[in-house]
C-alpha cells in the first residue's frame, strides 16, 4: 500500500512538473515586456518574416532581458536558418569567435530551430549573463547557456553593422515602421 502511494505521489509530481514546463513561455523571462519595435525582413522583394522586439525597457538596455519574435511568411528549412545565422555571426564576430566555437554553436542552433512555414513563430529570448532561450510558438525548444553566443546571435539584428540597418532601427523604435 505504501509503495502504491509512493508511485502515485511520484506520478502526480512528474505530471505537475510536465504541466509547468508545458505552460512556460517566453514572457516569463521578460516580465513587463512590451513591443518596442516592429519591422519586416525581405529578400529580393519577398517577405521572409515579420519581426517584433519585446522589452520591459525602452530604449533597449544591454543588461536587461529582451525577446526577438520572428513570424515567418515563407517556408525555410532549419538548415538554412542555422547556416544563415552562422554566416552572420562569423561576419560580425570575425576572429573573436573560433571555428570550433562556431561548430558548437551550430549544433546548439540545430536544436533550437525548426523547419518553418508561413505562420511559424520563433522567439529568441536574450538573458544577459546567462545565454538564450528559443521558443517555437509558446513551447520552449532549447536553451543555450552561453552569454557569448547570446550576444553574437542577437547582434545579427541589433549590431550597428547588421545587414539590414533599417530593420534594426525599426526594432529599436528609432526608425519608420
Amino acid at each position: 500500500m505504501a509503495r502504491a502511494r509512493l508511485r502515485l505521489y511520484h506520478s502526480v509530481l512528474l505530471l505537475g512538473l510536465l504541466c509547468t514546463q508545458a505552460l512556460a513561455n517566453w514572457q516569463e523571462a521578460v516580465p513587463g515586456a512590451k513591443i518596442i519595435g516592429v519591422g519586416e525582413f525581405r529578400v529580393f522583394g519577398f517577405e521572409v518574416y515579420d519581426a517584433r522586439l519585446w522589452s520591459a525597457t525602452q530604449p533597449l538596455l544591454p543588461d536587461q532581458p529582451f525577446a526577438l519574435e520572428l513570424i515567418y511568411q515563407r517556408n525555410v528549412s532549419r538548415d538554412d536558418l542555422v547556416q544563415a545565422s552562422v554566416d552572420e555571426i562569423k561576419r560580425l564576430s570575425g576572429a573573436a569567435v573560433s571555428a570550433d566555437q562556431l561548430d558548437r554553436w551550430k549544433l546548439q542552433m540545430q536544436q533550437s530551430f525548426v523547419d518553418v512555414q508561413a505562420g511559424t513563430r520563433i522567439t529568441g529570448v536574450y538573458l544577459p549573463g546567462q545565454g538564450a532561450r528559443f521558443f517555437v510558438g509558446q513551447h520552449q525548444q532549447h536553451e543555450i547557456n552561453d552569454p557569448q553566443f547570446a550576444r553574437a546571435f542577437f547582434a545579427i539584428w541589433l549590431d550597428p553593422r547588421t545587414r539590414n540597418p533599417e530593420l534594426r532601427q525599426q526594432l529599436l523604435g528609432t526608425g519608420k515602421n
